[in-house]
């Protein structure tokens, strides 16, 4: 991105359930980082998985964004409502000739003698891509065939991340069996056709940034700059989830004030030398990404 171009950041949080620290940590990064430069954002709820999403969990999220002071410029379509856009990248996709369909269960793909990386998640080692007898009665997934390329991230927080899509994550899925397209092609297309340059997410989403990167390539659009922040910890190093009632913002707000929160945030993530109470515009006139480094942040209690 040209540094005298006004950034656009995104926010797309998943609404089912009230937002925790890290969402709350991860937004605002993003909205600090494009407000420090007049930037806009952009909101988008990633309600892929509609059993689990809502429209009154998605209000929540904008109400409480709104309680934090931090506010956006637009807000694209929902992904549920955006299957008919994925649909034409899938099918250029298929034009190029790099779909394949693939009918392993879930157990062949965890199988203790297939290919893991030191996190635990499988390479896939191209199981399918050959396949001349599909069984019979079993949808497919459908996956996309990667080059044995290296793809380097110069990720704003995390520094210089490197990985090759062919031994480090195999062929990839971008589009389930039932027919819901993932996470990577829909989040690809979504920010690509919002003219987002900037993606600020958590840093457990780091090893995705190669696979989009490689899909806006196909899909002709640039890459955004990145920035994964650190992970949210609790004092005894458990992460944080929305099933951890006690600090998501509906219990956090019965007892903090905004600035309050962001103080806590700031200080703890090393934004501010010491835990005072700050808004979020007024600590955007302070914030830099040298000051956020790191890949995870333990709280202390709030």
């Amino acid at each position: 991105m040209d540094s005298k171009t006004a950034p656009v950041g995104r926010f797309a949080p998943t609404p089912s359930g009230r937002m925790h620290l890290g969402n709350v940590f991860a937004a605002l990064i993003a909205w600090l980082s494009v407000r420090s430069r007049n930037g806009s954002l952009v909101l988008r709820m990633e309600d892929l998985d509609t059993q689990r999403t809502s429209d009154e969990f998605a209000e929540l999220l904008r109400q409480d964004l709104r309680w934090l002071g931090l506010d956006w410029d637009e807000e694209t379509a929902p992904q549920s409502q955006r299957s008919p856009v994925y649909d034409r990248y899938f099918e250029q996709l298929r034009q190029l000739g790099l779909l394949y369909p693939c009918y392993c269960t879930r157990s062949q793909l965890h199988n203790v003698n297939a290919p893991h990386l030191s996190d635990g998640t499988y390479v896939y080692a191209g199981t399918c891509r050959n396949l001349t007898e599909p069984p019979a009665n079993r949808l497919p997934a459908w996956r996309v065939i990667v080059p044995e390329r290296e793809f380097v991230v110069n990720d704003l927080c995390q520094g210089t991340f490197r990985q090759n899509l062919s031994t480090d994550c195999g062929d990839f899925v971008v589009r389930r069996a039932d027919g819901c397209y993932v996470y990577q092609l829909a989040v690809t297309v979504d920010d690509g056709e919002a003219g987002v340059t900037e993606v600020v997410r958590g840093m457990d989403l780091l090893g995705s940034a190669p696979r989009q990167m490689y899909l806006q390539e196909l899909f002709g659009f640039a890459h955004p700059d990145y920035g994964h922040v650190p992970m949210l910890l609790a004092p005894d190093g458990r992460r944080l989830s929305k099933r951890d009632r006690d600090l998501d913002l509906g219990q956090l707000r019965l007892r903090l004030k905004p600035e309050e929160l962001i103080g806590k945030l700031a200080a703890a993530a090393g934004l501010l030398d010491c835990c005072e109470a700050i808004s979020a515009k007024e600590l955007a006139s302070v914030f830099t990404w040298d000051k956020l480094k790191g890949e995870a942040i333990y709280l202390e209690q709030l």
